[in-house]
């Protein structure tokens, strides 16, 4: 570690934090199950239960040097010249290339492929418009060690992308780009954890069950040794890179939790959180 990354280490207890509740998993004996699409008669939406904890949450804008492959988060600046993110096939068309552009950029990749995103307004979903979806408020992280490759040959092959076994030797990682599409975020912004702090032993994989598949992802169990992380205010040229996957199993970050939450210092007229989060494969040279 470089000198300028151990004061970036040394600095963050004293960075300016709030204090919020963030909804973890309460440890159980049967795997979790999450129904995304269509719950079966006489089933609850999920299995397991989720307990509030109260969490230190530190604003993170006078960290420097945040890296993906360390911390398992950075942010990042970035215009886009999509108008309307809740036009999907503009974001298709135009958002897709950019952030395929940046990932490349950024990472030294040789291929990044956007698969699939979310835009998020609490409002439009409580009215079912423009297939906006609520933010998430239990921590989380989008992939398992397992998933990460199964979603990977998924997506892959519907793109008729050839040779997918000697893609998959490569090192590869999936990233979550996240950016608010509105206004600055005020109410339910986005907490990462540092992925140094998380244990293995606080990842529990959770079947996501759709219609014609079935998905896993990483509930999270609480461990106080976790330390959180904000960027308040984020504004729309801002990007959050969370990474949710990694095939490399050495030092690198490999899953990074996060999840929304209620912020205690959000004005009470504050407009919904409007944000997209693209889901990106990124392969490394060898």
């Amino acid at each position: 570690m470089s000198n300028s990354q151990l004061l970036d280490r040394l600095q963050v207890d004293e960075l300016p934090q709030i204090e919020a509740s963030l909804n973890y998993l309460i440890p159980m004996t049967q795997k979790p199950v999450y129904y995304v699409q269509e719950t079966p008669a006489g089933q609850p939406q999920h299995s397991g239960s989720f307990e509030a904890r109260q969490v230190v949450i530190q604003n993170a804008r006078s960290l420097l040097n945040l890296s993906i492959d360390r911390e398992g988060f950075q942010l990042v600046h970035h215009h886009s010249s999509v108008q309307n993110f809740y036009d999907d096939e503009a974001v298709r068309r135009i958002y897709y290339p950019e952030a395929e552009k940046l990932l490349t950029t950024l990472t030294g990749a040789f291929k990044v492929v956007v698969f699939d995103h979310n835009v998020r307004n609490a409002q439009r979903a409580q009215r079912h418009e423009d297939n906006a979806k609520e933010p998430v408020k239990r921590v989380h992280n989008d992939f398992t060690a397992k998933s990460g490759y199964s979603r990977a040959r998924l997506e892959l092959a519907a793109r008729g992308v050839e040779n997918i076994d000697d893609l998959l030797q490569h090192r590869f990682s999936v990233v979550n780009v996240w950016r608010p599409i509105a206004a600055p975020v005020q109410e339910s912004p986005i907490a990462v954890c540092d992925a140094q702090s998380l244990a293995l032993t606080d990842l529990v994989p959770l079947n996501l069950v759709y219609r014609d598949r079935i998905g896993e992802t990483y509930a999270i169990t609480y461990n106080s040794l976790h330390r959180w992380f904000y960027f308040p205010q984020q504004q729309q040229h801002e990007v959050l890179l969370i990474k949710c996957f990694d095939s490399a199993e050495d030092e690198r970050a490999r899953f990074t939790a996060h999840s929304a939450f209620d912020d205690p210092t959000s004005p009470v007229d504050a407009p919904s959180r409007e944000s997209i989060e693209l889901r990106t494969f990124i392969f490394y040279p060898s």
